[in-house]
């Protein structure tokens, strides 16, 4: 199927209109100048030297290098482009702590960099399932709605630091209701009959500082939502470094009697909210294998068919346009607007002299 990519620059095409009305316009105006100056019968005089035919030429060579760009600038396109097809999973939203103490470097090269190493990869491993992301701290915002678009959501999650939320903080119960509203929002839609199957997996380093996250847990488990929990961080803990804007180390966060700060993982709370959300919870170390562990937890999940747009390979035809354009820009450098000198009336002028 044959298409344009970016039809909107099209409306580009205004401007050769504009092009041949400038032209038109201002011709008249040299004319009517010339006559108005010199007379009808001298007038001609001063632009015989000047070919019209040759400058038409260029402006038609103008016009066309201007139209070829532009259609080149629409993107031709040949291909079938986006297809409906039916796959098979269940609809996760990864919610991932980004309060400071996620900056904590007690596993290398953060808890929040490891997270999204970990998180990438399992993106890697997982199948036709449907995945949001969502960041949380004392706030939480909704990054990426469900998709089976990897990639997209491999970009989001590079984005992923303490300054994705306004407030700071940890409440995880704030995380799972916003998932939860994200489901609403933007999940499939099954019958009445039918049951999706919707996971949060909760990633953090356990340290809440508000109540409710249990509370909120099992109000999902409820609504048919699954919680399950993953925790980043070691229980020596570390300390949280403060950096400037260029990332140079400026010191380390501390509290109010000025002692600098040892952020632990709460694994035994993350591991409740897990046991309430009807989930499972894992202590993620660098070896990556709790990952793997739920992967296969989630295939044992029941599965839903879902249609989603998958995109396929075009083939882009703008290089033709492009090169035709460039052509006709050039053979318009190369024309000049003089006429030819005639021998004919140089030999005229030369009886009279």
């Amino acid at each position: 199927m044959f298409r344009f990519a970016n039809p909107a620059a099209f409306s580009w095409l205004l401007a050769v209109v504009l092009l041949i009305l400038l032209y038109w316009f201002t011709q008249r105006a040299i004319d009517r100048k010339l006559q108005k100056t010199f007379g009808k019968i001298m007038a001609p005089f001063f632009v015989a030297n000047i070919s019209r035919g040759k400058k038409l030429i260029k402006l038609i060579l103008t016009c066309f290098c201007m139209v070829l760009m532009i259609v080149a600038l629409a993107r031709p396109q040949l291909g079938k482009g986006k297809q409906r097809i039916t796959s098979e999973g269940v609809e996760l939203m990864v919610a991932v702590d980004v309060s400071r103490s996620m900056l904590a470097e007690d596993v290398k090269p953060s808890r929040l960099d490891h997270a999204k190493k970990e998180i990438s990869h399992l993106l890697n491993i997982l199948g036709g399932d449907k995945v949001g992301l969502l960041a949380f701290a004392g706030s939480a915002v909704l990054l990426s709605p469900m998709t089976t678009d990897k990639s997209a959501l491999k970009m989001f999650l590079e984005t992923l630091s303490p300054n994705s939320v306004e407030t700071q903080g940890t409440e995880l119960a704030k995380a799972l209701f916003e998932a939860r509203d994200a489901f609403k929002r933007g999940g499939e839609e099954v019958g009445p009959n039918e049951r999706m199957t919707r996971v949060v997996i909760l990633i953090s380093d356990g340290e809440d500082h508000e109540e409710g996250a249990l509370k909120a847990a099992k109000e999902l488990a409820d609504d048919g939502i699954r919680v399950f929990t993953m925790a980043f961080g070691s229980d020596q803990g570390g300390k949280i470094p403060q950096r400037d804007p260029r990332g140079v180390l400026r010191g380390y966060q501390k509290d109010k009697g000025g002692k600098e700060v040892i952020s632990k993982v709460n694994g035994e709370a993350l591991k409740q909210i897990a046991r309430a959300g009807q989930g499972s919870f894992y202590h993620v170390t660098v070896n990556g294998s709790q990952m793997k562990r739920l992967k296969e937890d989630l295939d044992k999940l029941e599965k839903t068919e879902f249609d989603t747009l998958s995109s396929e390979n075009v083939d882009e035809k703008y290089q033709l346009p492009l090169f035709f354009a460039f052509l006709f820009g050039l053979l318009d450098l190369f024309i000049g607007t003089r006429k030819r000198k005639d021998p004919e009336w140089k030999g005229r002028f030369a009886n009279h002299a």
